[in-house]
């Protein structure tokens, strides 16, 4: 647990789970077949400290300064994914120039149309309630309906993520991707489109 694996299997994933972390193409793309209406919510983007079981991953010695965007992917308005972005504070300007003005637009939109830029091999996890992003993207949600306990609060709480690592010349950016437990409510509306495994 909070360990990051580079087999999805090693993280015990329900099979219906398993298809949206093992998925190559566009997490953006995959999602709008799966509702009429998809939208980012960005909750925060700004400088900040790099969290301890990342910085090795951006090339950061230690808990370097980095800027961060994270936001919830929202399908026909439920919260499915939170996705946290860290890029090292000095490689915006030369590497990453469109990051700072993506505002409410979906990062994949940028990721997955650029040849330049490389993608990593995936790795997975299950996240507890002691790591910091289960804790914001909990925070993030709206808090649970009397009775519900399908929604994953507090400390026991406990949530399948997936990571990557895109290369662009020598600029590093890694997003984490924690899947909420509405996702699994989704069902395909309309036929994903094919576009090329750059993974």
């Amino acid at each position: 647990m909070n360990r990051w694996l580079r087999h999805v299997a090693a993280a015990h994933a329900a099979p219906a789970l398993r298809e949206w972390l093992v998925s190559p193409g566009s997490l953006t793309r995959r999602l709008r077949a799966h509702c009429e209406r998809f939208d980012v919510r960005l909750l925060r983007q700004g400088a900040a400290a790099c969290l301890p079981d990342q910085a090795s991953a951006i090339g950061l010695a230690g808990t370097g300064r980095v800027l961060e965007r994270e936001v919830l992917l929202v399908c026909d308005g439920i919260p499915v994914v939170y996705a946290q972005t860290v890029v090292p504070a000095g490689c915006i300007r030369a590497h990453w120039p469109f990051f700072n003005a993506l505002g409410s637009r979906s990062l994949g939109s940028a990721l997955f149309h650029d040849p330049r830029i490389e993608r990593g091999a995936l790795q997975h996890a299950r996240l507890s309630g002691r790591h910091p992003l289960l804790r914001r993207a909990l925070a993030a949600l709206p808090p649970p309906a009397p009775g519900d306990l399908h929604e994953p609060h507090g400390p026991a709480a406990m949530l399948h993520a997936r990571r990557c690592l895109y290369r662009r010349r020598r600029g590093l950016l890694l997003v984490t991707e924690l899947f909420l437990p509405a996702i699994a409510q989704l069902m395909p509306r309309r036929r994903i489109p094919t576009e090329p495994d750059r993974q």
